[in-house]
């Protein structure tokens, strides 16, 4: 039986409020926010301040993203239920539960075998099954291609050039780019092919990394 008491949920409730406070409107991303027991992703040690707008430490020197980072990339996507959705960097796969949460049909790389073992199990737990891959997240998936939204979850040190290819007319994809700090960009692909680029804001997420670490 899942650990999520009545407190763990008034602190997910409290943690909603925050978001609102900080900008996050979209009521679908508040309502997966609101249930998904994110203390169950994280070690127990941290438990306590599971609902704190912070990231922690989670396996294979990664984190797991603060909860307004998680929200705001969510809201950027737009995504609507049955969209197919690439994420780069499973994690913990809290933001991959999010967006299976609102309806996605997602596919997401986990570079690292010992982090990628640890939350399929988890995901096992709690009952999100979506598809997991170990992988190269600036590869993609191009057999699953194309991809209505594609997120990545790591400091990319650009666009990659083989993710934008997996994109299909229309399609959004929301990445952190940059070394050290980076700008979460939103790269939209219009109707002749090309891309529109915004800017929003400055981040700081753990680097994206080629290949796979075993």
């Amino acid at each position: 039986m899942l650990n999520d008491l009545p407190r763990h949920k008034g602190q997910r409730n409290k943690l909603v409020k925050l978001l609102i406070t900080k900008g996050i409107r979209q009521p679908e991303v508040l309502k997966a926010i609101g249930k998904i027991p994110r203390h169950l992703f994280m070690d127990s040690s941290f438990e306590d301040f599971a609902y704190q707008d912070k990231a922690f430490p989670i396996a294979a020197g990664q984190t797991i993203s603060q909860p307004y980072t998680v929200a705001f990339q969510s809201e950027l996507l737009q995504v609507k239920p049955g969209m197919k959705v690439l994420e780069i960097g499973t994690g913990s796969g809290y933001q991959a539960s999010v967006l299976h949460e609102m309806g996605c049909k997602v596919h997401s790389i986990e570079r690292q075998k010992e982090l990628f073992d640890i939350t399929r199990q988890t995901m096992r737990k709690l009952g999100y099954y979506f598809d997991m891959k170990f992988g190269d997240g600036f590869a993609g998936l191009p057999s699953f291609a194309p991809f209505e939204r594609i997120i990545v979850t790591c400091g990319a040190p650009k666009l990659p050039e083989k993710l934008l290819a997996q994109m299909s007319i229309g399609a959004r994809m929301v990445i952190p780019v940059g070394e050290g700090s980076q700008v979460m960009k939103l790269v939209i692909r219009d109707a002749d092919g090309s891309f529109s680029i915004e800017d929003f804001g400055d981040f700081r997420f753990v680097p994206m990394l080629g290949s796979k670490n075993v």
